[in-house]
């Protein structure tokens, strides 16, 4: 996994926990149907990289768009990545 990939999804991470606010972990995984395991490591960016399913099923429980999650880890990508793949 590129230095990059681990940074967004740390990102992602972050903004799950954001979006969960005062709800618990186990709450919300339950309400997406996935483990507090899962969304544990992905709010931590253990996983940074998780299923397209998961992701979707994690925004629906949490209300967020798809569209936006997408762009809010697209518009941190850092001068040193768009370098590096330049």
């Amino acid at each position: 996994m590129s230095p990059q990939e681990r940074r967004r999804g740390e990102r992602f991470g972050a903004l799950l926990r954001t979006a969960r606010g005062d709800r618990s972990m186990v709450e919300v995984a339950a309400a997406a149907g996935v483990s507090a395991e899962t969304l544990r490591k992905i709010e931590t960016g253990r996983a940074p990289t998780p299923a397209f399913f998961t992701v979707a099923a994690l925004a629906h429980a949490l209300h967020l768009s798809l569209d936006d999650l997408a762009a809010a880890c697209a518009d941190h990508v850092e001068e040193g990545d768009r370098a590096a793949s330049a």
